[in-house]
């Protein structure tokens, strides 16, 4: 676990939650995140968050009752209107299946929130790696041009500290002992729990192998055996590698993301596999609902909330940003 944090550190990571909370109905253009949150202060948090995430296994495990979450994609304001439906930490427990940053308009402010509370709350919110969570994504994707267009030209130095951190990010998560996440998918190099469990950090994944089929692995009905990816890199698994994995694994059920959902979620596999997008109007691009999925005290699947931007109701007004 981590280390304990004294009072004053406590009291200054409230106040980065605090003033990144107060964003929440501001529109994106009318912020100066530089302002609200000095680069010194990001790198702080980064640094934070690094010795938060080392803490912690590589498989890091949670407790039931809590809620999957899936991308996010830098849409901060839908994230926060997530929060308001599903609620906040520490209240409710939160699993995170990464893809944090890039595509949407405020991806520094979703990922820095969200190390920030993994700071002040660790055993309450669990933070996995996505696909984009590495260099060679978001640096194409939109996080590399955020962080220069916020910060200027040390903004380049900023993002390469992500990338330091997000190496340091767990791969895979599991809850209740019997339920296990992650953001794309399973793996032949998955021979048991504990080969990611001896996963070395830092780690940057590689063209194949374990570390790549966990972050970009897709499911698929067309069979049910392995089989090679339509997104060209990493591979897609059917119905029967999934039942023998959670054989093989002593799993329940697989819980993943990483794929836009046209109702947010999907359930395949005989119920042994579902897969959760969190990201509304994906883009502005897609029509999608977002969903959650939640498990209550005994493991039992809840029927997740499933979340359209104009459901939720309408946006707080939008107000220009004041210290």
């Amino acid at each position: 676990m981590a280390e304990p944090k004294s009072k004053s550190q406590i009291d200054w990571i409230d106040t980065v939650i605090d003033r990144l909370q107060k964003l929440y109905g501001v529109a994106p253009k009318d912020v100066n995140l530089a302002e609200l949150l000095p680069l010194d202060q990001v790198i702080q948090v980064i640094e934070d968050a690094k010795k938060v995430f080392m803490s912690e296994n590589c498989l890091a495990e949670q407790q039931v009752p809590c809620k999957v979450i899936g991308d996010i994609h830098g849409q901060y304001q839908d994230m926060h209107k997530l929060f308001d439906i599903i609620g906040r930490v520490p209240k409710e427990r939160l699993v995170f299946l990464g893809d944090y940053v890039d595509r949407g308009p405020q991806s520094i402010e979703t990922i820095i929130y969200l190390f920030a509370l993994k700071i002040r709350h660790p055993e309450y919110i669990t933070l996995l790696r996505g696909n984009h969570e590495t260099p060679a994504i978001n640096k194409i994707y939109g996080f590399y041009n955020e962080c220069v267009l916020k910060y200027g030209y040390p903004g380049i130095g900023l993002w390469w500290d992500f990338q330091s951190c997000f190496n340091r990010m767990p791969m895979a998560g599991l809850i209740a002992k019997k339920i296990l996440c992650m953001h794309g998918g399973l793996s032949p190099y998955l021979g048991s729990l504990d080969t990611i469990r001896g996963i070395i950090r830092p780690c940057e994944p590689l063209d194949t192998g374990l570390l790549i089929d966990l972050l970009w692995a897709d499911p698929t009905n067309a069979g049910e055996g392995w089989y090679n990816s339509i997104r060209g890199i990493s591979l897609m698994f059917g119905k029967g590698v999934v039942v023998e994995a959670c054989k093989m694994l002593g799993i329940d059920m697989i819980v993943r993301a990483h794929q836009v959902i046209q109702d947010g979620y999907e359930i395949m596999a005989g119920r042994k596999l579902i897969t959760v997008f969190s990201a509304p109007n994906y883009c502005n691009q897609f029509n999608n609902t977002a969903a959650v999925v939640c498990f209550d005290a005994d493991m039992k699947l809840k029927q997740p909330p499933k979340i359209k931007s104009a459901a939720l109701g309408p946006r707080p007004a939008h107000r220009p940003y004041k210290t």
